[in-house]
């Protein structure tokens, strides 16, 4: 008995071991943890108004893409292999973005581009966040935020024109 409950640690452990030092640990952590955050910033705008893809969807959008491209980094993938994760990355999220732009045919009118552009721009700073560039991410995300917000508040107090 003794035997066996050895070897199923050993197995659980090495299965465990893709994060072996504290400092590994850390940064993975770290790049994931900023692109859920950074995710659900862009995620919130979008909720408070009233965005079908709001903050779950923008935090797994996020999540999801610094995954894609941490893994590949951890493994030691060169580079250039690595740029077709982003391709694939960058082909699948517009997908994504398609689900939320609706076309209102009685009045000719298209809704959710911002928040598909919202989606593939977070898919974007997931990306980098996995990469390691936090600072460029949050520097995005931060730019972002004045566009979906300031810009919005802006538009929302012009006068119509006179006719």
């Amino acid at each position: 008995m003794d035997e066996w409950y050895w070897i199923v640690w050993a197995t659980v452990r090495s299965e465990f071991g893709d994060l072996p030092t504290v400092e590994q640990a850390t940064r993975v952590i770290l790049r994931l943890v900023l692109a859920v955050i950074l995710g659900g910033i862009l995620g919130y705008e979008r909720e408070m108004r009233g965005n079908s893809a709001g903050l779950r969807t923008h935090m797994l959008v996020a999540l999801g893409s610094a995954l894609f491209v941490l893994v590949p980094v951890q493994m030691g993938m060169p580079i250039q292999d690595i740029s077709r994760v982003f391709q694939g990355v960058v082909s699948g999220i517009g997908f994504l973005g398609a689900g939320a732009i609706i076309k209102l045919s009685e009045d000719r009118e298209i809704r959710g581009l911002t928040t598909a552009a919202s989606i593939w721009l977070t898919a974007a700073i997931g990306l980098a966040a996995g990469m390691g560039k936090e600072a460029t991410a949050t520097v995005t995300t931060l730019l972002a935020l004045f566009i979906l917000s300031i810009l919005r508040m802006k538009k929302n107090n012009q006068k119509p024109p006179r006719a």
